[in-house]
């Protein structure tokens, strides 16, 4: 089965489109997706990137193409969803402490559907704590080990940096990098046959 590593940090916007679409995609095309959480705001800050603050007309292009591109694949989102969320760190935290422990996926898609349909700040510890309650675990102990995760995702970030990851979503496959939710299926291409189709 081919393998495709997804590189995401919550926090990112377009992301909310692989997140909610991805393990029926993955089925549907047969291909193994391994999810990797990461901080992309370090990445971005080492890179003075600062994509929409001080951007009014960048930011309504963004939540206009979301929102067509949501329509596209069938997903509900009101938007504008709040945006920046306000600690992307210990969200990521807990996704990476999810994946360790086999809940990270339904703990990023509850946490990406109360961001995009509820109209909830994802980074709150609020926020946090109710994603955890709805995919059964205990939010106090699961935050308190996720607040000792921070060197685990730094070490994260930086294997990311080392793949050429720059922002989220990224797809990673043998090495090959492919950036942005609308190249999952260049992604895919390049898992099965080695090239772009």
């Amino acid at each position: 089965m081919s393998r495709i590593d997804f590189w995401y940090s919550i926090g990112s916007t377009y992301t909310f489109l692989t997140v909610m679409r991805l393990p029926r995609w993955a089925e549907d095309n047969g291909v193994e997706v391994a999810w990797m959480p990461f901080d992309v705001r370090a990445i971005m800050k080492a890179q003075q990137n600062i994509p929409f603050a001080g951007k009014p007309k960048k930011s309504a292009y963004m939540w206009r193409d979301i929102e067509r591109r949501a329509a596209k694949y069938g997903l509900h989102a009101e938007l504008p969803a709040p945006y920046p969320i306000s600690d992307l760190s210990l969200a990521n935290q807990v996704a990476l402490l999810g994946m360790q422990d086999g809940w990270g996926e339904a703990f990023t898609q509850t946490l990406y559907r109360m961001w995009f349909n509820e109209a909830t700040d994802a980074g709150t510890e609020t926020a946090l704590s109710e994603a955890l309650f709805r995919v059964q675990q205990d939010p106090l102990p699961v935050l308190a080990r996720a607040r000792d995760m921070a060197d685990a995702l730094a070490e994260q970030t930086a294997r990311a940096e080392t793949l050429g990851v720059f922002g989220s979503p990224s797809f990673v496959v043998g090495g090959e990098l492919f950036w942005g939710d609308d190249r999952l299926e260049d992604a895919l291409s390049w898992s099965k046959v080695g090239h772009v189709t």
